[in-house]
């Protein structure tokens, strides 16, 4: 019996044993659920780490992508300014004196520094100056011989000589119309205009063009053929010239002062259009044209001409009493060429100076000297005004070709003072210098009481300070 029930529970005791394992299991498996829930909630908080990371970074690229920008503005910035540096080395040019200078620049020369016309000129060892054949006391050329003679004549000789050319020699003298002057100097053909060219305000702003010296103050006059409107019938005026045809340039303001003018007036006239000096002179002596308009000067010369060749054929001419306008005659160089423009201007403005002081083409050396030599306290020149004008660079050229300390005393040489120079373009030549307007002889176009006369004549020639 004993060993029966010992049987029966050896079974039993196994089934017990089989319990006590499921339970083991049932434990393991919580154990690793429990890990694999912690794992989990790692991962969690490494996606979220994560995650922070990223919105971080993200930020930070934003961050860096705004820094990126402002670099590249300031990289643009630095660039345009190291080429406007550059183009100010170049041309020497003082901020402050034009707040669109640079602007102007690019857009007048695309970007591209061009060299100093000063430079240019040097290097080819000569000087191309735009000048008129025809006009006598401005710019003209005697047929026969050759030789030219005018005040634009002489201040392309003064210029020449400032620069340090010879100015009898290095000079080449190209014929500059009213149609092509402005062409001609924006392409180069000609290094500088020195030929009766207005100052006005579309030409300073549009035709890539810079005004220098004004050397003379002019205004608009007419030339009228006596048989077809009486001096006497009309009492020398240009009201009187009622349906005349007018020989007028073309490309010229003259063109434009006389519709203004005769429209103010309301006068009918008819415009004939000539391409130059020499085809309105020809119609005017035809009868194709009554009249024949342009500068004062040019209009006094063309008379001086015309009654001295006998070409009228016995037709008396007059001039009308009035000025159709106001015309600065100045010269001309190309747009932000400031070294050479500056050349141009000053030195005409030297030759007003040296009038002025009293120094001549025959005692600038001593004058020099004078002015000069120490004072008897030894304490600077008796003359400093004098003695820069005489001796100093005053800061015109460029770098590679500063204007020699003397250049002043060269161009006094060559053409003399504004005076000396004036006397030779219209009057006798004999001129001292030094004694006004009223001791010049023989004047085709007197310059006593006229815009023309120094400041201290009660004109309006005169320099700003040489300083």
């Amino acid at each position: 019996m004993f060993l029966a029930l010992l049987m029966i529970a050896v079974p039993l005791a196994g089934c017990t044993g089989g319990d006590v394992t499921d339970d083991d299991d049932t434990v393991s498996d919580n154990t690793e659920l429990n890990a694999a829930n912690e794992r989990i909630a790692e991962l969690e908080a490494l996606v979220q780490s994560d995650q922070t990371t990223i919105s971080a970074l993200v930020a930070t690229a934003e961050v860096d992508q705004a820094r990126i920008v402002e670099l590249e503005e300031d990289l643009e910035g630095l660039c345009c300014t190291l080429e406007e540096m550059t183009v100010q080395y170049q041309y020497g040019y003082d901020e402050g004196s034009d707040d669109a200078w640079y602007e102007g620049y690019v857009a007048g020369s695309a970007g591209s520094i061009q060299e100093s016309t000063l430079d240019t000129i040097i290097a080819r060892g000569s000087m191309k100056c735009g000048v008129k054949e025809s006009q006598y006391g401005m710019g003209y050329m005697d047929a026969g011989t050759g030789v030219r003679s005018g005040l634009d004549i002489s201040y392309c000789q003064a210029l020449a000589a400032a620069i340090g050319l010879n100015p009898y020699t290095d000079v080449e003298y190209i014929p500059a119309s009213g149609s092509d002057r402005f062409d001609k100097l924006a392409s180069g053909t000609i290094d500088v205009l020195i030929r009766t060219t207005t100052w006005t305000t579309s030409r300073d702003a549009d035709l890539n063009a810079d005004f220098a010296g004004t050397n003379f103050f002019d205004g608009q006059g007419i030339l009228v053929r006596e048989d077809a409107y009486p001096a006497e019938l009309v009492s020398n005026s240009a009201t009187g010239l009622h349906g005349a045809n007018i020989c007028v340039g073309i490309g010229t303001t003259t063109e434009g002062n006389l519709v203004d003018w005769f429209s103010s007036q309301d006068i009918e006239f008819t415009s004939i259009p000539v391409s130059d000096a020499a085809e309105a002179t020809y119609k005017f002596q035809t009868g194709e044209c009554d009249a024949f308009t342009g500068d004062m000067s040019a209009m006094v010369a063309k008379k001086w001409q015309l009654d001295g060749d006998g070409s009228m054929n016995g037709v008396d001419i007059w001039i009308a009493q009035e000025l159709l306008s106001k015309e600065p005659l100045a010269a001309v160089t190309r747009d932000y060429d400031s070294e050479w423009n500056e050349i141009v201007g000053w030195v005409w403005w030297g030759m007003i100076t040296a009038e002025e002081m009293g120094v001549t083409s025959t005692n600038y050396a001593s004058m020099a000297s004078d002015a000069c030599s120490p004072t008897e306290s030894g304490w600077g020149a008796s003359d400093p005004g004098m003695c820069r004008l005489l001796t100093e660079n005053l800061g015109l050229g460029t770098t590679e070709n500063p204007l020699a300390g003397d250049w002043m005393q060269a161009v006094l040489s060559v053409v003399g003072n504004y005076g000396e120079a004036y006397d030779d373009a219209f009057c006798a030549g004999d001129y001292d210098g030094v004694s006004g307007s009223a001791a010049m002889n023989d004047c085709l176009i007197s310059r006593v009481g006229t815009l023309n006369a120094l400041v201290s004549e009660g004109g309006l020639q005169y320099s700003p300070p040489m300083r």
